[in-house]
């Protein structure tokens, strides 16, 4: 299943892509009549990988009734996770990448964070603050879980994930690098967009067999797949809910590939105009323009 939010009357709607258009959920519960549907995005992330089967039966009950449709064409996407409880992200998690920030390979996940301010949208600017100059990209597979996990082990750990996104893990490397902790360059506004869509674990099958790509305004800068993670998903997960609880509607962005601006010899650093784009095999392609910062 491939899920999405939309924009309506000025709130986020949840929607769910198939051959037909994208479906509406609120409008289909509504004209179906049934209950204990998660019509609202937020009620989702409640219920987690709990409500995959009645949104299921929802969609094979909307086949048929074009009027519960919406052309995806004309509808503005929002975060495919609007409100994540915990945005948790793995630094140096491929060796490539590791080599050209010249920093060691790690024994275990780096963890840091990111705060619900740096979710942004497919098709959303993103502005880039004028206290900073080094803006740099990262594309990333993002877990998005669908159950708590707490002291899970590496072989059922996938079990908890209720699906996966592209995410950008934008950074300001001079203030990321200011002092030890990263959090500075990794939380400003929008620094974190995901999406296009939120696709199903099921769906996606082993997330240890996908194809990364970043292109900046057409030029294709990072290549690779997720089989070459120091610490694969599983794993991941595993050693975070050993340290503490994952809800569902959690974000894990598992880390980039090597092709940052910051490993280049000469660093053209991102700035206003540029459209980064960054693709996950399966989960869609992520457009964003970088702005000039409007105080």
């Amino acid at each position: 299943m491939i899920l999405l939010t939309f924009e309506r009357e000025g709130r986020l709607r949840l929607g769910i892509k198939t051959p037909e258009g994208v479906l509406d959920v609120a409008a289909a519960q509504s004209a179906l009549a049934l209950d204990d549907i998660p019509a609202t995005p937020d009620a989702l992330f409640r219920q987690g990988s709990s409500a995959l089967a009645a949104l299921s039966a929802l969609a094979a009950g909307a086949t048929g009734k074009p009027h519960l449709y919406r052309d995806e064409a004309e509808l503005q996407l929002g975060p495919c996770v609007p409100n994540p409880g915990k945005i948790i992200c793995i630094g140096l998690n491929y060796r490539p990448h590791a080599a050209e920030a010249d920093m060691p390979v790690p024994a275990y996940p780096i963890l840091f964070s990111k705060f619900g301010n740096a979710i942004a949208a497919s098709g959303e600017p993103v502005p880039l603050p004028a206290n900073a100059v080094e803006y740099d990209y990262e594309v990333e597979l993002a877990v998005v879980m669908g159950r708590r996990a707490r002291y899970v082990g590496r072989e059922e750990a996938l079990e908890y994930v209720l699906g996966y996104c592209c995410a950008n893990d934008l950074s300001t490397r001079d203030l990321q690098f200011r002092t030890d902790q990263w959090l500075l360059g990794k939380s400003q506004d929008k620094f974190l967009p995901i999406g296009p869509y939120l696709v199903t674990a099921q769906e996606v099958g082993d997330p240890q067999n996908l194809t990364l790509r970043l292109w900046v305004n057409g030029e294709l800068r990072q290549h690779a797949t997720t089989a070459e993670m120091i610490f694969p998903v599983s794993e991941i997960i595993s050693y975070i809910s050993q340290h503490f609880t994952l809800e569902p509607g959690d974000i894990i962005a598992t880390g980039t590939p090597e092709g940052v601006v910051l490993g280049m010899k000469e660093k053209v650093w991102l700035k206003p105009g540029d459209e980064v784009e960054a693709e996950v095999e399966g989960l869609g392609r992520l457009t964003n323009r970088m702005v000039a910062e409007h105080r």
